[in-house]
């Protein structure tokens, strides 16, 4: 019986452990890359029946995603968030919990059918929500592999999030430390912008914030102009 070649597509070091468990236990030919190089690099080597995408930072060209059938995961109950940042706008709305959804890639961004989803909550660092989320594209993947389900269309009103700046990473230290801890923790993850404040020609970020006794703390790393 033929073995089934299957990639595994992400930008974040912190998917490389859900990568590990998959190759482990799922029959299939694994493969894992992290730059739109290595994916076509292996194309050119094999015909994978799945191409999942945890977190990837580049457009998909359409002669791949037309061509295998591709998985993206998608960090809202689409099709409302459609668009970018999701984690951090679902935080500034007020949500404290989502839905992980898998979804078939598709010219338009996040507007593919739908495989299935898994409920997701939002609590903790970023860093912490996306190895959750990581966690459960798993167990969405081993279902996907072993049942090979049909997505469906999306219903309802697209609601469109605005990918974030850089520059909107500022603290403004006007608002509630409910506030000011959601927003700390949104961007608390490798490679994202920290949380900041600039002053007297120095930049404050912040990281790891916590309740003790009541009160917000967190901890601080002062940058001169020149280091950043």
């Amino acid at each position: 019986m033929a073995v089934n070649n299957y990639i595994v597509a992400s930008s974040k070091s912190w998917h490389r452990p859900s990568f590990d468990e998959l190759r482990d236990s799922v029959p299939g030919n694994w493969f894992y890359v992290e730059s739109p190089q290595a994916l076509e690099i292996t194309l050119q080597k094999i015909s994978p029946r799945y191409i999942f995408f945890l977190h990837w930072s580049w457009l998909v060209p359409e002669s791949i995603w037309s061509t295998t059938e591709c998985v993206c995961f998608h960090m809202t109950d689409v099709p409302y968030g459609r668009g970018g940042s999701p984690l951090q706008n679902l935080i500034l709305r007020g949500h404290k919990k989502t839905k992980l959804t898998a979804l078939k890639m598709v010219k338009e961004l996040d507007a593919g059918p739908v495989y299935g989803q898994r409920e997701l909550m939002l609590s903790g660092t970023a860093e912490e929500i996306y190895k959750r989320a990581g966690e459960l594209s798993v167990e969405l993947i081993k279902w996907l592999v072993k049942d090979s389900p049909k997505p469906t269309p999306q219903q309802g009103n697209p609601v469109v999030f605005e990918r974030r700046r850089p520059e909107q990473s500022e603290l403004e230290l006007t608002q509630s430390n409910e506030a000011l801890y959601d927003f700390i923790r949104m961007l608390d993850a490798p490679g994202y912008p920290k949380a900041f404040i600039k002053q007297s020609g120095a930049r404050m970020e912040f990281s790891n914030a916590r309740w003790r006794n009541g009160e917000l703390v967190a901890d601080v790393v002062f940058k001169k102009d020149k280091d950043y």
